[in-house]
């Protein structure tokens, strides 16, 4: 294989979910996941020393992902694939259970505002959703400089019925052996600690259930009667609204110049996935109207896709009451409100 593919990264939601890893590695190999890799210093080091592994970098940084890529390229390395998106997403939508044979996790954004501390990634929830997609057996490998995310970190991971320590301590202040990240070093010479968590997923069985999100056929909904596609477009407003599961953000209308159409940029956060696209109002000649989904980016017709395609229906109805349905292809959403 050569080394320039292993430095293209791809992005959670362009790829099969779950994905194929032997296909997208070009072989079957122990799947490592190396999650907020930074400069990629260490991801590299890893990669280059155990040539057996596949290594899977995710990364919601593009300028890091961008980085790790040259440093893959000038180490010829085609044992690692980079990833752009959450680590949740990664796990939920692209790993079936038990697919990772290993978890690296460097020095991860502690978040230090005191009003940030949920965005922090370690914590109760994501070490149960790393149950259900890490090995028995499979070790994780945290490290931080913060003390109050590592207290956290510490907690979490003391009362995780799935885990275990490697060695019989919670964390320790070093780790031999180890490829320093650039983080790190910086870390060592401005005098901050950093603790090592050598953990490893036990035999418990994962109780939680985190289904890999499904994808259904593409939505669309037809109206009959009178309404004006500037006149829609003159009434739009941004809204937002909930469904179960999630919420959709209708954030600005856009006329097309080439064809008549109106393109809804909508936004769509439904765990553990969140897409931008656009829906697409589209009037037939024979004076229906169509409401679908634009091909714009790589959208996918998840639950929270189909539940904005009935909302905007909706809105139109209230606005333009003769409108009525004759057509429609939609999944059944709870909780829209």
């Amino acid at each position: 294989m050569a080394a320039m593919s292993a430095a293209i990264w791809h992005k959670v939601e362009q790829m099969p979910w779950p994905a194929d890893w032997p296909a997208l590695f070009g072989r079957a190999a122990p799947l490592v996941m190396d999650i907020g890799f930074g400069s990629g210093h260490s991801l590299v080091e890893l990669a280059a020393r155990r040539p057996e592994i596949n290594v899977l970098g995710v990364e919601i940084s593009v300028p890091a992902l961008r980085r790790a890529g040259r440093k893959l390229e000038r180490r010829g390395l085609a044992n690692v694939r980079l990833l752009h998106g959450e680590a949740a997403a990664a796990l939920r939508a692209l790993c079936r259970p038990g697919d990772l044979a290993a978890v690296v996790i460097n020095f991860p954004d502690p978040w230090p505002k005191q009003d940030h501390g949920a965005r922090r990634l370690v914590d109760d929830a994501f070490l149960c959703l790393l149950a259900t997609r890490l090995a028995a057996g499979g070790p994780l490998d945290v490290a931080t400089d913060h003390d109050d995310y590592a207290a956290q970190i510490a907690a979490a991971l003391e009362h995780s019925p799935h885990f275990e320590s490697r060695t019989g301590a919670t964390f320790a202040l070093d780790a031999p052996g180890r490829a320093p990240t650039k983080y790190e070093r910086v870390a060592l010479e401005q005098g901050r600690t950093p603790r090592y968590f050598a953990w490893r997923r036990n035999a418990a069985p994962a109780g939680a259930d985190f289904p890999t999100p499904q994808e259904y056929p593409m939505p669309h909904v037809v109206l009959r009667g009178p309404a004006d596609l500037a006149e829609i477009g003159r009434r739009f407003r941004p809204a937002t609204f909930e469904f179960e599961g999630g919420h959709v953000r209708f954030i600005e209308a856009y006329r097309a110049l080439g064809s008549d159409r109106l393109l809804i940029e909508t936004y769509i956060n439904e765990d553990p996935i969140r897409q931008r696209l656009g829906l697409e109002v589209r009037p037939r000649a024979n004076g229906e109207i169509v409401i679908g989904l634009a091909e714009v980016g790589f959208p996918r017709p998840t639950r929270g896709v189909h539940a904005a395609v009935a909302r905007l229906a909706a809105w139109l109805q209230g606005e333009f009451p003769a409108l009525i349905v004759v057509n429609a292809a939609l999944q059944e959403i709870n909780g829209d409100h």
